[in-house]
């Protein structure tokens, strides 16, 4: 499968921010429970920032967003979106590569929504999540169902305890598979 067979295209990102959208997973109450202030997030496969925003706003001033996607065009739409509003100081924009993220700084959370069924080899960017991930820092993995089968589902969180993520819970959302896992203290 190429890339662009992969990868939600820029000329659809607005659909990826909706009130319908908005109302059916709702940022703030989907991120509340792990998201304080201060912490460093990374929204991996940000598209055009329909999670970096709440997070940004839930961390705080003290706190640091780092949106990351493959799309440079994902990026300039999130970038026009927090213009002047502050919160540039917040999230860092940040554009990977095919095959690995190449985030330097370690992090005490990681969103991967509606993402991980885009990546060809699932295992390694897992275990790049691992390595830069904090110690006791979560990873909330989000899957649609039309997507992703329960058996592709078991199978992603089987390769995230390959890497060294713990299953902590499976918080309910409404038509998704979820998993929140933990980095393993060693």
């Amino acid at each position: 499968m190429s890339r662009n067979e992969r990868v939600c295209p820029v000329e659809k990102a607005c659909s990826l921010d909706t009130k319908i959208r908005r109302w059916l997973q709702n940022p703030g109450r989907i991120l509340k429970p792990y998201i304080k202030e201060g912490m460093t997030v990374l929204d991996f496969g940000c598209g055009p920032g329909f999670f970096s925003i709440p997070l940004a706003q839930m961390v705080g001033e003290s706190g640091k967003v780092f949106a990351v996607d493959l799309q440079d065009g994902m990026l300039q739409k999130l970038r026009e979106k927090i213009e002047g509003t502050g919160l540039e100081k917040r999230i860092a924009l940040y554009k990977c590569e095919d095959d690995k993220i190449g985030l330097k700084e370690a992090v005490d959370f990681i969103l991967a929504f509606y993402v991980l069924h885009e990546v060809p080899d699932q295992q390694r960017l897992l275990n790049e999540l691992m390595s830069i991930a904090k110690p006791n820092g979560k990873l909330l993995i989000v899957e649609p169902p039309f997507h992703v089968s329960k058996k592709g589902f078991a199978d992603t969180i089987k390769k995230a305890t390959s890497a060294g993520f713990t299953e902590v819970e499976r918080p309910k959302m409404f038509f998704n598979k979820s998993v929140v896992l933990r980095k393993n203290d060693k």
